[in-house]
């Protein structure tokens, strides 16, 4: 999920959700990777419902900003089964979440729990390779940062997904979504828990047609732009 702020030596802990999902809790940031409202419900609220099922091609690339816990890679891996898209799917990474926390999060159990071998293997893979998990899902994972990344595909989804711009102000910058904006094919969804107007005035800065929607439980709005 959120490209870590934190070094290393950051204690990180499991924290439940009000929906009976875990969250990951980073003291150093003093910030959790979900919503403590709900980690499973906020997700697909914001990046399945209102980005991937938004988008209408069935054979899409989606790029996300951090890959943190998996649990949007998880949520759209079984979406694209269930709805018979492919989805080539890339996310970049900073710090990977410790495969021991990994272990312990309760996702695929309260999911689909016939599919931990595909949730602990999106995690197990490598990096930087193309890995194909299934027929309808390719998982591409890069470990590096996401600020000096250069992008080669072109992308129909766009899950954002960095922590707060409080925490992580470089990730949100004009640079940064203008990087994005040039690299989604036209038509491209992205999506953001994030409503603050300035973040909001700098993606429209950049090209994309921004609206104010719905936020998920306990988050009164979000943010969804289009590349028209």
């Amino acid at each position: 999920m959120r490209d870590i702020l934190h070094e290393n030596t950051d204690h990180t802990s499991i924290r439940l959700t009000e929906d009976g999902s875990h969250t990951l809790y980073v003291s150093g940031i003093d910030e959790c990777y979900h919503s403590s409202h709900g980690a499973i419900q906020e997700s697909k609220h914001i990046f399945i419902e209102a980005a991937l099922n938004n988008c209408k091609k069935t054979e899409l690339t989606v790029f996300e900003v951090g890959f943190g816990t998996g649990l949007n890679a998880f949520l759209t891996c079984l979406e694209a089964e269930r709805r018979g898209l492919k989805v080539h799917y890339i996310c970049i990474e900073k710090y990977p979440v410790p495969i021991e926390n990994v272990e312990r999060l309760n996702f695929p159990a309260v999911l689909c729990p016939e599919k931990q071998n595909v949730f602990m293997q999106m995690h197990c893979s490598a990096w930087n390779e193309k890995i194909p998990l299934s027929d309808t899902f390719g998982l591409l994972k890069i470990k590096g940062d996401f600020t000096s990344y250069l992008h080669t595909d072109k992308y129909d989804v766009v899950y954002f997904d960095a922590f707060s711009p409080d925490k992580q102000p470089e990730m949100w910058s004009d640079i940064q979504f203008g990087k994005i904006f040039e690299a989604c094919n036209p038509g491209a969804v992205l999506t953001t828990y994030c409503a603050k107007g300035v973040v909001r005035r700098t993606m429209q800065s950049t090209g994309f047609s921004v609206e104010r929607l719905p936020g998920p439980p306990g988050k009164r709005e979000m943010l969804r732009a289009i590349k028209e």
